[in-house]
């Protein structure tokens, strides 16, 4: 009896060792990962993809100075007048979640809504500038091209609702039309701070400073807060690195080594919302394929195009 019980504490032993060998093996391959993402590797395959394919905050220095601008405007004293903020940069650059978020964080905390985001509508002039603020605003309205009666609308829902940053999305929308509907919108801008103490915050591109900065009245009421392409350095490795910890690939995949981060900076063409994308393509088809990470020659295989050689891509020809 007593050779067998030592025969049995000795298999226990042994396995309680492979056991931990098992475990410490196991943490050592998924130390690439935040720990709120692990439990995803044992989810099924069209959850994984489901996770990887969703929306992800990604805190990086301008997004985060951001908030701070747009806290700053939601924090300060009352004036006659009021001064705003131009979030300015490309396309596919993040800039319209930098603002949503600020949003969304501010709801969850206030009890009374003093931010509220417009979806600037296509389309030029005054009636389509006025439907989107009312739409924002959760107002009634109407096929009707009364500008008098939608201005009147808004003043009363201005009054009622005091707001105290409206963030335009899409602002360089509005630019495209006549010039009097373009500076009636300015003039707009200017009587809402004056009247009604609201910080106007305007999103868009290039376009939307260069109209901001046409007369020195409009630049003094703006400040500006760029979001520029994305540069080669070390700032971009560690976005890298925090997508790369935001994935559930089982295998870390290094995608800020230089080969596959500059391959990934080729494609993207320094603009998040590219970068993204093409690295959540890439994940998706390493979840499929089973190899559980990231390779270049895996980037190779997406043939993925950058946006500005789509017009020209070899593809094009064969939709003629």
């Amino acid at each position: 009896m007593m050779p067998c019980a030592r025969r049995h504490r000795r298999l226990l032993s042994i396995l309680c060792v492979i056991s931990a060998a098992c475990r410490s093996r196991i943490g050592e391959a998924v130390d690439h990962l935040l720990e709120h993402v692990r439990s995803y590797l044992d989810r099924s395959l069209d959850e994984r993809i489901a996770y990887i394919q969703a929306p992800r905050w990604i805190g990086h220095r301008v997004a985060m100075q951001a908030h701070e601008r747009l806290a700053e405007l939601l924090a300060r004293p009352a004036a006659l007048r009021t001064r705003g903020l131009m979030l300015v940069g490309p396309y596919a650059n993040g800039k319209t979640m930098m603002a949503e978020r600020f949003a969304v964080e501010h709801l969850r905390a206030a009890e009374q809504q003093r931010v509220w985001v417009v979806q600037t509508r296509e389309g030029a002039g005054l009636a389509h500038f006025y439907g989107s603020i009312l739409q924002a605003l959760r107002a009634p309205t109407s096929n009707r091209r009364d500008v008098g009666r939608k201005a009147e609308q808004i003043d009363y829902l201005f009054d009622r609702l005091k707001p105290r940053i409206l963030i335009f999305d899409e602002f360089h929308n509005v630019l495209r039309g006549r010039t009097r509907d373009v500076e009636a919108v300015l003039a707009f801008l200017r009587r809402i701070g004056r009247q009604f103490d609201i910080s106007p915050v305007l999103i868009g591109e290039v376009a939307v400073y260069d109209v901001i900065n046409q007369t020195s009245e409009m630049a003094s009421r703006f400040d500006l807060h760029a979001a520029p392409r994305w540069q080669y350095d070390e700032e971009f490795l560690t976005l890298l690195d925090s997508l790369e910890a935001a994935l559930p690939l089982a295998r870390s995949s290094d995608l800020s080594d230089e080969k596959l981060a500059r391959e990934i900076f080729r494609l993207s063409e320094g603009l998040i919302g590219e970068i993204v994308a093409v690295v959540t393509a890439a994940a998706i088809a390493a979840v499929r394929s089973g190899a559980e990470r990231i390779t270049k020659s895996d980037l190779g295989q997406l043939c993925y195009v950058p946006l500005s050689q789509r017009r020209r891509a070899p593809v094009r020809d064969y939709l003629l």
